[in-house]
């Protein structure tokens, strides 16, 4: 008999990779001001870990690219089913003030690995109402190189709100766009493994950002070298506003 816990599937029934209720767990910190946002850790069970490790694509250039089951094995599309649907949006939507989130239009990006020029301080773009990111990385270098950051200003990396996030597999952040939803990370270059989830304004804007990614994709892939030297000696501080 499957469980509130249980997903089924054609195979039978398999546990749950993502659990609404564990959002509720005491160490889920939730935050309005100065942005709405959520962090909340070990979301994923440890029995899967070989699983997605497994199952995560193998890009071959660095940067966020538009989420393609065709290049993930099955535990990993399991995954972003599961962080798409709409008990798990909804239940993201209510601690950061956004009712019914799983009505908007959702994309789904997945980055294995960063360059340097990732990470400047932003926003995000209007046309997001909340993002969330879940991370999958089985250790972290003992550094700040690569971690999440809520910030107070657009300026500085170091005024940090909370202590910075580090890409540990089963971590997952959540955040309402706002104005001054500034964050952003330390250069970081090498693997760092993260899926992303951006609920939309519109299906245009939907349809608009995946063809942006699939054309940042293939500039990667024919020009990689360039890609990595471009923001290779970024100020620490850079910014952009979305």
């Amino acid at each position: 008999m499957s469980t509130a816990a249980d997903v089924p599937t054609r195979e039978g029934t398999l546990p749950r990779l993502l659990d609404p209720a564990h959002l509720a767990r005491a160490d889920t910190l939730v935050r309005e001001r100065p942005f709405a946002f959520l962090i909340a850790r070990e979301q994923l069970p440890d029995a899967a870990r070989a699983e997605l490790a497994r199952d995560f694509p193998r890009y071959a250039s660095a940067g966020f690219f538009p989420h393609d089951p065709v290049d993930c094995g099955p535990a990993v599309n399991r995954l972003v089913e599961e962080l798409t649907s709409r008990a798990f949006a909804d239940a993201i939507g209510a601690r950061l003030g956004v009712p019914n989130l799983g009505e908007y239009p959702h994309l789904v990006t997945i980055c294995r690995a960063l360059n340097k020029r990732h990470g400047t301080i932003h926003t995000d773009s209007r046309s997001k109402i909340v993002t969330a990111l879940v991370y999958l990385n089985e250790d972290w270098p003992d550094t700040s190189e690569g971690c999440l950051r809520f910030l107070n200003h657009i300026d500085d990396i170091d005024d940090l709100v909370v202590p910075e996030v580090r890409p540990l597999y089963g971590h997952l952040v959540a955040f309402r766009r706002a104005d001054n939803s500034f964050h952003g990370h330390l250069p970081h270059e090498g693997e760092r493994r993260v899926i992303q989830v951006a609920w939309l304004t519109s299906e245009e804007e939907k349809l608009r950002k995946t063809r942006r990614g699939k054309l940042s994709r293939l500039f990667k892939k024919l020009f990689g070298a360039l890609d990595r030297k471009l923001g290779a000696g970024r100020d620490r501080n850079a910014a952009h506003r979305d």
